[in-house]
């Protein structure tokens, strides 16, 4: 069954010319401000209207993931980088192995700091490029293109697809491609560009708040965060650690000093000492509580 849509797009609306940034070149500063603001403006109401696909795409992410899958992103240009932002933050955030999480960019590396469009032409380099992943059907592929025609992104999502991967599509055009390869699509639709064509700007918002929903509510519901904390953020430095401290004391109300002692003690693993404060438990038995419950972390301290 065909899903409904808020309203009808071009299927290249992100190529036309939007009336409301007409003469954007003759406004003074704050008006061009304002224009790129109440632009802005709808990302946000338009990803609101692909929550149910966004879910979609969650517990398919959480199913993979939890067979041992991983969750790879592919895009070209802005998308690419996106998604290497995303997938980069997710080890120090979550606690998560970098395998977990991966992007595939057209062009490479040097396309994350400088232009490649050319790189994104190919749908064959696109599939080699995802075939060197060695992709299962426990892994999750998300491609991403403003367009929903970029070819790189389209061959390695039919790539995909004949490895019997589940398939994901974030595109600002539904009616495309991308739309058609996809298990899940996520179309939020943004409409045209303040300046035509530069799919940086709302495009990018947009597939820069659903990866942040995507990647999130996942290890969410894998449990790398207990209540809203970042209870497996690496402590690499003098600014998390001081983090970790907080957490340790708002989640259990000891003092800074208990909270110090417990991390030095569980050698500087949030969930043990965690564990710790909260069940009076030393260091190795609250390690066996967090085996016993297979790391969830409510489990471990009975709640």
């Amino acid at each position: 069954m065909k899903r409904p849509r808020a309203k009808p797009a071009s299927p290249r609306a992100t190529e036309q010319r939007n009336p409301r940034s007409r003469g954007l070149d003759l406004r003074p500063t704050r008006e061009i401000l304002r224009i790129i603001n109440r632009e802005d403006a709808r990302v946000a109401a338009a990803v609101g209207r692909e929550l149910p696909q966004i879910a979609r795409a969650v517990e398919a992410i959480v199913l993979g993931l939890g067979r041992g899958g991983r969750l790879i992103y592919v895009g070209a240009g802005t998308s690419g980088r996106l998604a290497t932002l995303d997938a980069a933050e997710c080890p120090p955030t979550f606690g998560v192995a970098p395998r977990l999480v991966q992007a595939v960019v057209a062009g490479g590396r040097r396309a994350l700091t400088q232009a490649a469009e050319g790189a994104e032409d190919s749908a064959a380099q696109g599939a080699r490029e995802l075939a060197a992943k060695r992709i299962t059907a426990r892994d999750v592929v998300v491609g991403l293109t403003a367009s929903g025609s970029t070819r790189y992104v389209l061959g390695a999502l039919g790539y995909a697809r004949r490895r019997h991967a589940v398939t994901v599509g974030i595109t600002a055009n539904p009616r495309s491609p991308l739309a058609r390869l996809a298990d899940i699509t996520i179309a939020p639709q943004v409409g045209p560009e303040v300046i035509a064509g530069s799919t940086r700007m709302k495009a990018g918002t947009a597939q820069k708040l659903v990866l942040n929903m995507l990647s999130t509510a996942a290890l969410v519901r894998l449990g790398h965060v207990y209540d809203n904390w970042m209870i497996d953020v690496a402590l690499t430095n003098r600014k998390l650690r001081r983090r970790g401290l907080r957490i340790l004391e708002q989640a259990t109300g000891a003092s800074v000093s208990a909270a110090r002692r417990a991390l030095r003690q569980a050698r500087h693993d949030l969930r043990v000492a965690l564990v710790m404060l909260k069940t009076g438990a030393d260091a190795a038995a609250a390690r066996r509580r967090l085996k016993r419950a297979e790391g969830n972390l409510r489990k471990a301290v009975g709640e």
